[in-house]
């Protein structure tokens, strides 16, 4: 059975910086994408970054890109979100997510999920 845990959220100040965590267990998903997510007004799962887990390709949402950094260990089958310069609109539950097979925005691409890590940007 496959399992993604998240961890490493929690409470910061505007302009501060959270890292995230994900672990995978269960399967490999060398070849595949990991990616991040989190809810936003209108949408269920709102796209912040993908990357690959055998390779170096990544892709961001245009909201975080420049201040968000997605990268990966694969050896540990763990994604990372470092999160810098946050801002009180990034506050959210950030949700981790598994198993596409190409870089990709569409939560649908994606066929197994987390249970998610708050984080909430508040001076």
């Amino acid at each position: 059975q496959v399992h993604l845990v998240e961890s490493g959220g929690g409470l910061v100040q505007p302009g501060g910086s959270l890292r995230l965590s994900c672990a995978a267990s269960g399967r490999t998903f060398s070849g595949y994408y990991m990616a991040w997510y989190r809810p936003a007004p209108g949408k269920e799962r709102e796209f912040v970054a993908t990357s690959s887990v055998s390779s170096d390709t990544t892709r961001y949402a245009s909201s975080v890109k420049g201040r968000f950094t997605i990268s990966k260990d694969s050896a540990k089958n763990t994604v990372y979100l470092q999160m810098n310069s946050l801002k009180p609109e990034d506050t959210a539950n950030y949700y981790c997510a598994a198993g596409a097979r190409y870089s990709t925005d569409d939560p649908g691409d994606y066929a197994y999920w987390g249970q998610g890590t708050q984080v909430n940007v508040s001076s």
